[in-house]
């Protein structure tokens, strides 16, 4: 049951507004701007000391996955996402103001959906399908 479902893990700065830079990112992310992203995650990543820096790594991981999904790269793209993944799988459902499950969600049915397709036939998903952060607390999502 724990593995499969585990418990919520309250890390430290999960009730805190989103900053600034995690705003940015997100906004890079809707706007399919992944490597963007990824590097703006990464300097509030690394500079986070609690461990709410997951929730950090988890979106730029993800938003890695998704580049790589657009470019074609099906084994980088299943990486990314099952480095991601497990990352936001057990955070508070809003973590940051980040719907983190629902994103969790989301991408763990695009990995699903990568699994059954396989390599030869990754032209057949769908990247408008691909899904949004959605967070409370930013200007402009």
């Amino acid at each position: 049951q724990q593995t499969l479902h585990p418990p919520t893990r309250w890390v430290e700065g999960w009730d805190a507004l989103p900053p600034a830079e995690l705003c940015l990112g997100i906004a890079q992310f809707n706007a399919g701007a992944y490597w963007e992203c990824h590097e703006t995650l990464e300097g509030l990543w690394n500079a986070e000391p609690r461990a709410v820096r997951d929730l950090y790594q988890g979106l730029l991981q993800v938003g890695v996955a998704f580049h790589h999904l657009r470019g074609g790269n099906y084994p980088g793209a299943l990486k990314m996402l099952r480095r991601g993944l497990p990352r936001l799988r057990d955070l508070p459902e809003t973590c940051q103001g980040v719907r983190a499950a629902e994103l969790y969600t989301a991408a763990r049915g695009v990995h699903d959906q990568l699994v059954v397709l396989g390599p030869e036939r990754l032209g057949e998903f769908d990247l408008r399908s691909l899904p949004r952060i959605v967070v409370v607390g930013c200007q402009a999502n």
